[in-house]
């Protein structure tokens, strides 16, 4: 594929990206008519927490009927079910199974066994996981080493309030948590997706904390309002600094090796062959957002 970001990337190297990960509820028919037109790369039709009992049921067929007359272009398509120890769950996973989305959300995920039961009624769809509970957070390796697991997303609400812990905007509480199943997504090839931010009219707040997020090495953040969209996708592209930087850094260190030379120096730094896939790697990212943009509708 010829791009503006050159330096070999090809189609098998891009990652579908995941910045901006809605949450909507399948019981809002506004809501579900406008998620085509947003510019989340992903959403989650939520049929669990936001929605009430008694809308289950309606919300699951409007849902499966969406999803056989709607083209949502690129955005991954993800459906939240409820638990499996529901009286919805085993009904929600069998009503998608086939309709061609691109993952089910499991929540509540305590460990790997939660994971076996919905792989049994659900054969060949990528499954990810909600990790939300203490014990799921014990468990993450396991879970994220489980065949059928491609994602996993942190549910930092019910885990905050499982753990009794306090607000802090820097997330001390969590970090623990946070860390431990960044590690093991990263252990086993899974896509970690940070928690909400819940105050949706703090900009700054929100730009904070994507960014706390990003740095820690998550590959987007889950999201309560479209609003929030657009700094999501933001903090979470490379810019055009660091697509120049990692540009130049593959630029010095072909060259060095060119010239038989052992070590490659870009503005004072060594440059090895470990920073050169990270290099190659943001650039992927950054053409797979190009990617997306163009395939939007």
């Amino acid at each position: 594929m010829q791009d503006r970001y050159g330096d070999g990337i090809t189609m098998d190297l891009l990652i579908r990206p995941c910045r901006s990960v809605l949450y909507i509820p399948a019981s809002n028919p506004r809501a579900l008519e406008k998620a085509r037109r947003l510019d989340a790369d992903a959403i989650i039709f939520d049929l669990e927490d936001a929605v009430a009992p008694d809308q289950k049921e309606t919300a699951r067929t409007r849902l499966r009927e969406l999803f056989d007359s709607t083209d949502f272009g690129p955005r991954f398509r993800i459906v939240r079910i409820n638990a499996l120890d529901t009286p919805w769950g085993h009904a929600d996973a069998r009503a998608f199974a086939d309709t061609g989305v691109d993952a089910l959300l499991l929540p509540k995920v305590d460990g790997a066994a939660a994971v076996d039961e919905l792989a049994a009624i659900v054969p060949a769809l990528p499954l990810w996981a909600m990790m939300e509970t203490p014990l799921g957070i014990l468990n993450a390796s396991e879970v994220a080493a489980h065949g059928r697991v491609a994602g996993f997303v942190m549910g930092t609400n019910d885990l905050a309030k499982d753990l009794g812990a306090r607000s802090d905007p820097m997330r001390m509480p969590l970090m623990t948590a946070l860390q431990s199943c960044l590690l093991a997504a990263r252990a086993h090839g899974v896509i970690a997706i940070d928690g909400v931010y819940n105050a949706f009219r703090d900009n700054e707040g929100l730009r904070r904390e994507c960014r706390q997020g990003r740095d820690m090495g998550f590959d987007g953040k889950t999201l309560i309002h479209p609003a929030q969209i657009a700094i999501a996708n933001e903090v979470f592209a490379p810019d055009e600094s660091e697509i120049d930087h990692a540009r130049r850094q593959i630029a010095a260190f072909e060259e060095a090796e060119r010239e038989g030379r052992g070590v490659a120096v870009l503005d004072g730094r060594i440059v090895e062959n470990l920073h050169v896939e990270a290099a190659r790697r943001l650039l992927a990212r950054a053409a797979a957002i190009l990617k997306m943009k163009g395939g939007a509708k």
